[in-house]
């Protein structure tokens, strides 16, 4: 009998070595990614090619955006949803798991490296919350938990599944190395919610103009935001890429340039709330264009998000 699932790949060191230990244990494995305007599939798509993985990739947008404007078990220091965001994640990774008959969910978390998320407690929260109690597999620390039904099966072997707990990455790195594994990068957050600048943008967004048009989300990424006095949000490109990408957004509101002088464009959101809110948004503009006669910046930033 051989186990057969999803491993969930980020593209970082411990979910590489999830698959790999996976693999030494018995099972099949293929990866699973989700991806939105908060965190890509890039580096999924890197980590699995160089593990010969097929990889599945989600689009989690829709469900993500309703986590973030209510999210059960709250958010950690910015935006970020992380439990409720880890564990429909594994929720839909678990419905995908059934639908294609197979035995597991796994998952390159490792107890106590993230105080937060990454706790005992948080870790029973998100199996739990999934739905996939006994389906939910940690490799790296699963001696640590309760065994799972494949393993209680016989379908994938506990001994070859390890016990590391903590925040030093030593065992990690050396079996990077047993593993043949390089490559990979640093450990690093990788999602935007968990940066307080984009946080405070997102949650401006939900707030004044909601999370209904998904590709209001997407701008968040573009440009200088600024929220202007009556409630109309301004967007100003940073370089010409950015100009050129804000063009493309007219349907979305009124666009702003700076003339006949080189300098940024602008969106205004939904278009003008009231006939200053053009005459501000030129002025913005001008101040950053060279040559425009508005040089003192200072001026709108009580008005300037991020």
């Amino acid at each position: 009998m051989t186990a057969r699932g999803f491993s969930l790949v980020s593209g970082g060191l411990d979910s590489r070595l999830a698959v790999r230990l996976l693999q030494r244990a018995g099972a099949e494995v293929t990866g699973l990614c989700f991806e939105t305007p908060f965190f890509g599939s890039a580096a999924a798509r890197k980590a699995a090619a160089a593990l010969g993985i097929e990889l599945v990739v989600v689009d989690f947008t829709d469900t993500e955006l309703r986590i973030v404007e209510n999210p059960p078990h709250g958010f950690g220091g910015a935006m970020n949803p992380c439990i409720d965001c880890h564990a429909a994640m594994i929720r839909r990774a678990g419905e995908m798991m059934s639908e294609r008959g197979w035995d597991f969910v796994a998952t390159g978390e490792v107890m106590g490296q993230r105080p937060m998320s990454q706790n005992r407690q948080a870790l029973v929260t998100v199996a739990k919350s999934s739905g996939l109690e006994g389906r939910l597999i940690r490799p790296l620390s699963a001696k640590l938990l309760e065994p799972t039904i494949p393993e209680t099966e016989g379908k994938l072997d506990r001994e070859m599944l390890l016990d590391i707990r903590g925040r030093s990455r030593e065992r990690q790195i050396a079996l990077a190395k047993e593993f043949g594994i390089v490559d990979y990068p640093s450990p690093a957050g990788g999602c935007k919610l968990t940066e307080s600048g984009y946080g405070h943008k997102l949650k401006d967004l939900l707030v004044h103009e909601g999370f209904g048009d998904r590709r209001l989300v997407e701008l968040l990424s573009v440009g200088r935001h600024f929220r202007l006095p009556d409630g109309t949000g301004l967007v100003v490109g940073r370089d010409s890429g950015e100009n050129e990408i804000l063009r493309g957004e007219e349907s979305r509101g009124v666009l702003v340039d700076s003339g006949d002088l080189p300098g940024p464009t602008a969106l205004l959101i939904g278009g003008p709330k009231s006939p200053e809110d053009f005459g501000r948004a030129r002025r913005i503009v001008l101040a950053y264009t060279k040559g425009g006669g508005i040089d003192d910046r200072s001026f709108f930033a009580s008005w300037h998000i991020s």
